[in-house]
């Protein structure tokens, strides 16, 4: 009987049904009280979110592990123990002694509890932005996985060396990396389903950091069907917080409010960092919609979370107080040392505006230069734009107003489609531009063409140019006149007198 109910129970914990494996432990320590029933208890509480019950089951079955000699058992145990401190109770120095326990009792075994101790290591790296540490280690963890054949082991390990690569700037690589650790997660392959949706959290992550919108929506599609399956509500939480960023990020304002309201009732205060995840986000709805009242709310409630401070910042400056933003992004940009890592693209990018309304062009400059030479090695459109954006705010600030108005119109046609929030500020932007003329001479042979009504192709063909070059002409010819059609821009321009 006893056999069959902890069978039982693993077989639960495997499909994701945790009210069934919590009855069958139970039933088992009913029978016997063995550590591997109460190991088997402490997974279902914890999916359960029971944190007493999950913490009591771990704590008897180390020392139940302990006492029949069973170092790796009790090794394991205190690995989770310390892992538990630190998402239930953001208790960094009881973690740390469990984990220093658990490595105290691996000293001289090679086994992928070691192997997991190691990748641990790593992300305590990571969060010191030692990610050359972070890198080795995962690398390390990633062997010891093979090794003894731990699949979950090796692709967590994976996933943990992609985030290290692309904090590094090895973007490609390491996204490659996150990808195959997600899909083996998704696939099935993991033994634990812990690190299985771990691994889809830090893709979401990384994903929202480089602006890699695209990548984040196939994904959360593809880990909502599989945490739904799995009922694990943290995880639904998670991945519906990072999808209603990229909503908000397209503009749907109103289907990322209801993403974010779903995430927060489904992230419970019991595990305080991820219901942040949801909290950070709707903060940035708010102020996106400008209650900024409701949105520095927000962002106080989770002031310790990195986007918080984010927020806070972006806040100052929507105030009219760069100053304010520059102090608490100097201490963004020293906690992340390493110079030309991604984690310093968001800080860098609002320290340039900070500096620039603040006049301290020289600095502006430095660190301008920093955040292009980020977005250009990322890649993606979003992060490209961000650059070009800064670039026309630097040089108006420079006077500059013929490279000010071509920086911002690349920013809008970077983001237009995708970003019309920021695609606005660009605009905005273009709009405060001094001009000697509202059109280029080219701008202006295209607009007589199109009052003549000519297509792209046709003007294209007339002015032996690319149609993508003509699109791109009357998009900002839009731009400048403020128009949304082809003929209130010739009706705007005939007015204006530029059509003579």
């Amino acid at each position: 009987m006893y056999d069959e109910a902890v069978e039982a129970g693993r077989d639960a914990l495997s499909r994701g049904a945790w009210p069934a494996a919590r009855r069958q432990f139970e039933k088992a320590l009913e029978i016997a009280a063995t550590p591997e029933a109460y190991e088997g208890l402490s997974w279902a509480a914890w999916w359960l979110e029971d944190v007493a019950a999950c913490l009591d089951a771990r704590e008897r079955a180390y020392r139940l592990y302990r006492q029949a000699d069973d170092v790796r058992g009790a090794a394991r145990m205190a690995l989770w123990l310390g892992d538990d401190h630190n998402e239930f109770h953001g208790a960094d120095a009881v973690a740390e002694g469990w984990f220093n326990r658990a490595g105290r009792l691996l000293e001289d075994l090679d086994c992928p509890e070691r192997g997991w101790l190691t990748v641990f290591d790593a992300h305590g790296a990571l969060n010191r932005h030692d990610t050359g540490r972070a890198r080795v280690l995962a690398v390390q963890a990633r062997d010891v996985g093979r090794r003894h054949r731990a699949v979950d082991l090796e692709m967590f390990s994976l996933a943990t060396e992609g985030l290290a690569l692309v904090a590094e700037g090895a973007v490609e690589q390491g996204m490659r990396c996150l990808d195959e650790a997600s899909a083996a997660a998704l696939g099935g392959e993991y033994e634990n389903l812990a690190p299985a949706a771990w691994t889809c959290c830090q893709l979401m992550s990384v994903c929202e950091e480089i602006r890699d919108y695209e990548r984040g929506a196939q994904w959360c599609r593809q880990i909502d069907e599989f945490s739904r399956r799995m009922e694990a509500r943290f995880v639904i939480g998670v991945c519906r917080a990072h999808y209603a960023a990229i909503l908000g990020w397209h503009g749907k304002v109103i289907e990322a409010e209801l993403e974010l309201t779903g995430a927060q009732a489904e992230l419970t205060a019991k595990r305080p960092y991820w219901r942040a995840e949801a909290v950070v986000r709707l903060g940035e709805l708010r102020r996106r919609q400008g209650r900024l009242a409701e949105a520095e709310a927000l962002f106080n409630e989770v002031s310790w979370h990195p986007l918080a401070k984010r927020g806070v910042a972006e806040l100052s400056l929507d105030r009219g107080d760069p100053a304010a933003a520059r102090a608490v992004l100097d201490r963004v940009l020293r906690q992340v040392p390493a110079v030309g890592s991604v984690g310093r693209a968001w800080p860098l990018e609002l320290l340039v505006r900070a500096e620039t309304a603040l006049g301290e062009l020289d600095a502006a400059a430095t660190h301008l230069a920093e955040f292009c030479s980020i977005a250009a090695s990322v890649g993606t459109r979003p992060l490209r734009a961000a650059a070009r954006f800064l670039e026309g705010l630097y040089a108006a600030a420079l006077g500059d107003h013929d490279k000010a108005r071509v920086c911002f119109e690349d920013a809008v046609e970077l983001y237009d489609g995708m970003a019309p929030f920021e695609a606005d500020q660009a605009r905005a932007e273009l709009t405060r531009v001094p001009s000697r003329s509202m059109l280029t001479a080219r701008q202006v042979a295209v607009l007589r063409l199109v009052a003549a009504g000519l297509g792209d192709r046709d003007i294209a063909e007339r002015l032996v140019i690319s149609e993508h070059t003509v699109h791109r002409h009357v998009a900002n010819i839009y731009t400048r006149l403020g128009c949304s059609t082809r003929a209130a821009a010739v009706s705007r321009a005939t007015q204006l007198g530029l059509m003579a």
